[in-house]
């Protein structure tokens, strides 16, 4: 998503425990479709009202409660919106060791630093899968 300079492009715009912190945020402003696809966002929503950003500091390391179980993820965009059910949303981009994208609910993730034991294993495994083989 972020990595448009030359100099990230080779790795694939994945991360690992020691150079996340390079990944750039899309901060100040709420994502447009227009800013997704230059790949300066993870996601823009429709269909919601009074978008704004979230203030919280990006980037930011994260455990994901998906439906495949945990994962490590680094936030690089954070956005409030007021869903058509009128409820409040709290909306992270999401940027994978592997280089992919995903979007959660800030209720659906733990906010850790890059010493958190359980998220470093995380990064790990999902660089090298055969570092997080044990247990």
């Amino acid at each position: 998503m972020t990595q448009d300079d030359a100099g990230d492009a080779d790795d694939g715009g994945g991360f690992d425990v020691d150079d996340w912190s390079r990944l750039r945020p899309f901060t100040g402003a709420v994502a447009s479709l227009d800013d997704v696809q230059a790949r300066r966002a993870v996601f823009a929503l429709a269909d919601t009202t009074d978008p704004r950003p979230l203030d919280m500091e990006l980037p930011q390391p994260l455990i994901w409660w998906d439906d495949d179980g945990e994962q490590a993820a680094v936030a690089v965009q954070a956005e409030v919106h007021i869903g058509p059910d009128g409820e409040r949303m709290e909306v992270l981009g999401l940027i994978l060791p592997d280089g992919g994208s995903a979007v959660a609910l800030l209720d659906d993730v733990d906010l850790v630093d890059d010493s958190d034991p359980t998220w470093r294993e995380l990064v790990a495994g999902a660089v090298d899968p055969a570092a997080g083989e044990e247990g």
